[in-house]
This record gives structure tokens, C-alpha cells and sequence, in this order.
């Protein structure tokens, strides 16, 4: 299994959403809700754009003290996508890594 985008829209909201899958099918990164598909392809696109740079990346500490980061767009500095929650700054960091490496050549599957 290769690492891919992944459009989906919720039934309890009717919003459309991505989530970024590794190669091992664990979630890494998830979106915010669009109300539209072309909005979260948009999304998506930011994500491929903005993920490469380091400096786009909030390290943060959720109030659970677990790990997790948020990546942000280099224009408006908006949150793309959001991680999952990790027990350990490797963890957490592995998956900025993975982001950064994979998401840029990531396939879109669309789902909906």
C-alpha cells in the first residue's frame, strides 16, 4: 500500500474531508471540513504544496500530553492538517518526516 490522500464526506455533517494514509494504513494526517469537494482538493493541494518546508510545522503538546503537530500554509499561515496524536516527540517528529517525504507524490483516492 502506498501513502495517499483520501476524500471523504461525513454523514453527520455533510462536509467533505481528506486524511493523509501512510503505507502502513495509520491515519497521519487529517483535514478540516470543506463544504465543497473542490475546497477540500484544494486543501489537499496546499498540503503537497506546504509540506515540504520545515517551517510550516507547529510542534505542539495536546492537553492529554500527547504529541501532535499542525502543518500551516506558507501565505496565510491557515492550519492544512492536523496529525494524529502520538506518545513521544520521535513519534510525533517520524511523522513530520513521512508528511514531508510522502505527501508531495501522494495519489488522491476519492472515496465518496
Amino acid at each position: 500500500m502506498s501513502t495517499k490522500f483520501e476524500i471523504f464526506k461525513s454523514t453527520a455533517n455533510n462536509n467533505f474531508y481528506f486524511r493523509l494514509r501512510a503505507q502502513n494504513g495509520e491515519t497521519i494526517l487529517g483535514s478540516e471540513g470543506y463544504t465543497t469537494k473542490d475546497n477540500c482538493r484544494n486543501g489537499i493541494e496546499s498540503v503537497k504544496v506546504n509540506s515540504p518546508l520545515d517551517s510550516n510545522y507547529d510542534r505542539l503538546i495536546a492537553s492529554n500530553d500527547q504529541y501532535y503537530f499542525n502543518l500551516k500554509s506558507s501565505g496565510n499561515y491557515q492550519v492544512v492538517g492536523t496529525s494524529e496524536l502520538y506518545v513521544s516527540t520521535q513519534g510525533r517528529d517520524n511523522g513530520i518526516e513521512s508528511v514531508k517525504r510522502n505527501a508531495p507524490i501522494a495519489d488522491v483516492v476519492d472515496l465518496t
